[in-house]
């Protein structure tokens, strides 16, 4: 099995040795900051750094040849309970037609403190030679 990885913006990504993505086979699994060429999106905003985590992460599931209509699983880290409702409703407005299973889980904090939310999608994908 060929496993293929994408890069992505986050200035985490080197210093910790991660992808933004990485399919093995028909899984895809990508995760995402709020990260656009090293600034923090939408600073105090956990709507909008929601939907930018999304967008990024989908971003790398297409290069990996899977689509929002894939996605199985999502996991979203917030640093407030506060943010559920902002997040949920970021959530809704990109997954509701798919409904993933989801996780939300409220963290003690991330590494960098602008940042609200982190987000993990797992897709399938249908891969050449291979039956789902």
């Amino acid at each position: 099995m060929t496993i293929e990885r994408v890069r992505g913006r986050s200035p985490f990504e080197e210093a910790v040795g991660s992808a933004r993505a990485v399919a093995a086979g028909e899984r895809v699994t990508a995760t995402a900051l709020p990260f656009l060429d090293g600034v923090v999106e939408g600073e105090g905003d956990p709507h909008t750094q929601a939907r930018v985590a999304f967008t990024l992460a989908l971003d790398a599931l297409a290069e990996l040849g899977a689509d929002v209509d894939a996605v199985v699983r999502t996991r979203l880290y917030l640093a407030h309970t506060r943010d559920v409702d902002a997040v949920s409703r970021a959530h809704q407005e990109v997954f509701g037609a798919v409904r993933p299973v989801t996780t939300l889980v409220v963290v003690s904090g991330f590494a960098d403190s602008r940042v609200l939310v982190e987000v993990e999608v797992e897709a399938h994908r249908e891969v050449s030679g291979e039956r789902s």
